[in-house]
């Protein structure tokens, strides 16, 4: 999410679907069979995470744009199976993609097609630091930012590249108006039917190699990632017995919570003070235990109860030093969501970092949804130094907090907020850090500061901040001002 992003591109807009899709094939929809492994692993464990899936589809081309000449990819309507969140991914994470992303979904259900909807392109900025371990493991691929779309079986998408032409005045978003731009008689398939609407028998298509052809500013590899976060149930899959890596997860958290928590409660200021002594008492000094300025631990929803397949990630937890920092983010999902709907997207999100981008794990430490409700991210215990992967270049000795939405030009709530504040004065409290003052990091390198730059920021920071990226939005990097002094009054300065 750059702060100098790709120029406003046009991109067809396809007459409007007035015929259903039909719904995916049997046959050709099925998942492939689970390896001796796979299924060895599910008989033993019991596992009470939350399943899930992850379909990814190759973007071919579809159309010419008629300014550049340039190849126009994407896919025609099809039925899929039932997904709510999407992005688009490529081979290589170091290459960018210079142009724009448009999809529509059909809702499952009502069988109602959305209007176009953009996906923000710019996402490497939210990743491990250059040259670590886990920026540089195989299977890292370069991507969009995720897009919460609901519960959904049915999509379009066009990726058109730079230059290209704006869509004409008068034409809105999602009404269906001709393919203002575009060239349907090129070498790509247009995936429309003869009369202009969508083909009702189109299925998804076995996953294939794209082919090749002219498509300048957009990286090999070009695929569209469909993530399903499973579902959830009250007294469902998060009772039994753990697997092993949910119980890790869960004993890394053992100081604050019995083993299997499904939430961290809050507590009040003797109590946060109590549990602050018993965690850091043997390093701090006598001033530091008769007045120590941390705010009270808030309610935090444990990995396992948003429902985390713990399976997924790596198995083992890295750690940085004292967090001097908190990095503040938005994921840039949309804000169409419900809070009950909130752990699905959390769910989301790691699906897509792990299986999509190839991370080791969620990349950020918290997540606040709009309600103010806190999530556990990264593995390795809330009251622990976990390093993330959400701010390039500045993962280390700090940690990152994404607010579930996109606040560019929408404000966030004052619950999330609140929660910000809240959460930031208890993290950073248990280092010893003031969230009105400014502190020292070093730069592990990006687009702002060379590799081995010590930068003076604020303790509580935006993401752009540390990165030039437009995250965590113009409308909630202004509120961080509130959430600064509003942490330190928590923390009683």
């Amino acid at each position: 999410m750059r702060g100098i992003l790709a120029s406003s591109i046009g991109v067809t807009c396809a007459a409007a679907l007035a015929l259903p899709l039909a719904p995916p094939a049997t046959a050709a929809d099925a998942e492939p069979a689970p390896t001796a492994e796979a299924a060895t692993r599910a008989a033993v464990t019991a596992r009470p995470d939350v399943p899930g899936s992850t379909r990814s589809l190759p973007l071919r081309p579809l159309a010419r744009d008629r300014a550049s000449g340039a190849a126009v990819l994407g896919l025609a309507p099809r039925a899929v199976r039932p997904f709510s969140l999407l992005g688009v991914v490529w081979d290589d994470p170091a290459t960018e993609l210079h142009g724009r992303v448009r999809v529509r979904t059909r809702a499952t259900g009502t069988g109602a097609w959305s209007g176009w909807r953009d996906v923000e392109t710019h996402y490497a900025d939210h990743g491990a630091d250059p040259g670590g371990a886990e920026g540089a493991a195989d299977g890292v691929r370069g991507a969009t930012a995720p897009l919460w779309v609901g519960e959904s079986d049915g999509v379009e998408i066009r990726v058109l590249p730079e230059p290209g032409e704006d869509v004409g005045e008068g034409e809105e978003e999602g009404s269906g108006g001709g393919a203002f731009g575009l060239d349907e008689s090129g070498d790509g398939e247009s995936g429309l039917g003869e009369s202009g609407l969508g083909e009702p028998g189109v299925v998804e298509p076995e996953a294939d190699e794209p082919e090749d052809g002219d498509h300048a500013g957009v990286p090999s590899g070009l695929r569209l990632e469909l993530v399903d976060p499973g579902e959830e149930t009250p007294d469902g899959p998060r009772t039994g017995a753990m697997s092993a890596e949910a119980t890790a997860a869960s004993a890394a958290n053992s100081a604050l919570a019995p083993l299997g928590a499904l939430e961290l409660p809050a507590l009040n200021d003797e109590r946060t003070r109590r549990e602050y002594l018993a965690l850091r008492g043997a390093e701090l000094t006598g001033r530091q235990r008769a007045e120590p300025y941390i705010g009270p631990r808030p309610a935090i929803v444990t990995r396992r109860g948003w429902g985390a397949d713990e399976s997924l990630r790596e198995k083992r937890f890295v750690y940085t030093g004292k967090v001097k920092a908190a990095f503040v983010h938005h994921t840039a999902s949309g804000n169409t969501y419900t809070c009950a709907q909130a752990p699905s997207l959390v769910r989301g999100f790691y699906r897509y970092h792990v299986r999509s981008l190839g991370w080791r794990d969620i990349g950020y430490n918290f997540l606040v949804d709009k309600c103010g409700r806190i999530y556990e991210g990264r593995a390795g215990g809330v009251a622990k130094p976990v390093k993330g992967a959400h701010t390039l270049g500045f993962n280390t000795n700090t940690t990152g907090i994404a607010v579930i939405g996109s606040y560019g030009s929408k404000k966030p709530s004052s619950s999330a907020v609140k929660a910000v504040a809240r959460l930031t004065a208890w993290k950073l409290g248990l280092h010893g850090m003031n969230p009105r003052a400014k502190t020292y990091l070093k730069s592990a390198g990006g687009n702002l500061y060379r590799k081995g730059k010590k930068v003076r920021l604020n303790v509580i920071s935006g993401h752009r901040d540390g990165f030039n990226t437009s995250c965590p939005g113009g409308k909630l990097y202004k509120k961080l001002g509130t959430a600064r002094s509003t942490a330190a009054r928590y923390q009683g300065r």
